[in-house]
């Protein structure tokens, strides 16, 4: 079953959709990804992953759910020195999430998830969710493929020391299992700042984070090793990805935070 996308509805019928329904929101990045990847990996990955989540989901009838178009530009200003980086400002990408949960309010969907593929969103994100929720009512959800290898230490892949975070095992993989004709193993090298892992607090997924720029890394853009990549542990992420997206999904319709004992008999 393919996945219930929103802009293939009729206004009545978007006004009929249940009072629960989840409308799910796909956040890329149009950004450079070293020599390797394209600039879409971003893109490509978060709105690969949440159409097959919400057809999953809408085959099983777990849940209501809608799918959004995908977001291309977001907030990438850490990738902003580099060509094919296309960036929203950080006020801009806020506004832009404001409004859409304004509109989606207007047309009664009360459930909103943004499905994130670009680490770089994720602050942003959150406090877009508690301003979506605060201005307009809507319960809002931030998800992520995977928790993003900056903020929590990637111990899938311990020959990059925790420090792949962009275009390096885990994003090539995905690539080569979505995208292979758009990846240049041929270019792919190990990018892998070890130094940092020398530092006891501060670091990626350590207790203190720290304001960056790709190029603070060095001159090819990726942070990572994109060489140990293969398409079967791409398929591995993405199956993996696609599942979680999908509980997260049947679980955002229904959920809840007010305590049972205070809800209204």
């Amino acid at each position: 079953m393919a996945a219930p996308k929103f802009i293939d509805l009729t206004f009545r019928e978007v006004e009929a959709l249940p009072a629960d329904t989840v409308a799910v929101l796909p956040l890329g990045a149009i950004e450079q990804h070293g020599p390797h990847l394209p600039v879409s990996t971003d893109y490509v990955t978060a709105t690969e992953a949440a159409e097959a989540a919400v057809a999953s989901v809408a085959e099983a009838g777990a849940a209501s759910v809608v799918l959004l178009p995908g977001l291309a530009f977001t907030k990438s200003d850490e990738h902003h020195w580099a060509p094919g980086t296309i960036w929203l400002t950080w006020e801009t990408l806020m506004a832009t999430l404001v409004d859409i949960g304004r509109s989606l309010q207007t047309s009664g969907i009360t459930r909103l998830m943004f499905v994130n593929g670009h680490g770089g969103n994720s602050a942003l994100g959150q406090v877009a969710c508690r301003e979506i929720r605060r201005r307009f009512g809507l319960r809002t959800f931030f998800s992520h493929l995977s928790v993003p290898p900056d903020q929590a230490r990637d111990v899938a892949n311990p020959h990059e020391l925790g420090l792949g975070i962009h275009g390096g095992h885990s994003e090539t993989s995905l690539m080569l299992h979505l995208r292979p004709e758009l990846v240049h193993m041929e270019l792919a090298e190990r990018r892998v700042p070890e130094h940092l892992a020398d530092y006891e607090l501060i670091g990626f997924g350590k207790p203190v984070s720290f304001g960056w720029l790709s190029d603070d890394f060095g001159p090819d853009g990726h942070i990572g090793d994109p060489t140990t990549a293969d398409a079967d542990t791409g398929k591995i992420l993405f199956t993996a990805a696609v599942e979680r997206i999908a509980q997260a999904i049947v679980e955002a319709s229904v959920f809840d935070p007010t305590p049972r004992a205070n809800l209204p008999k």
